[in-house]
């Protein structure tokens, strides 16, 4: 069995996360990269750091949220843990309760 294999299916359970909270961590990671929401004209600038996201989260969830900036937030666990840095997993197993209030101070990407 390859460590990879059983880093993901295996630690994801035993983390104690669900797939609600990687659908959270999406919806940050897309609010991340595009704190607009996608208003066009809008700028929004966000000290990410005072907000608790380290600069190496910031760049992670960048690259995820940029990857899936209109998809559905309901992608696969495995899929999105994969593509997590060991950093970026720690903090997320860390902060996994916080992740929807993070989200709810931004603009609502998915309501009219």
């Amino acid at each position: 069995m390859s460590q990879q294999n059983h880093s993901s299916s295996q630690l994801i359970p035993e983390a104690g996360l669900r797939a609600s909270h990687f659908a959270d961590l999406v919806r940050l990671a897309q609010i991340v990269y595009d704190p607009s929401g996608g208003l066009s004209g809008r700028s929004i600038v966000v000290d990410w750091a005072s907000i608790g996201l380290p600069e190496a989260i910031v760049i992670d969830l960048k690259i995820l949220g940029q990857r899936y900036q209109f998809a559905s937030p309901h992608i696969s666990p495995d899929v999105i843990w994969e593509q997590l840095t060991p950093a970026s997993r720690k903090w997320f197993v860390e902060n996994r309760t916080l992740l929807a209030e993070l989200e709810e101070t931004f603009l609502a990407r998915d309501e009219d």
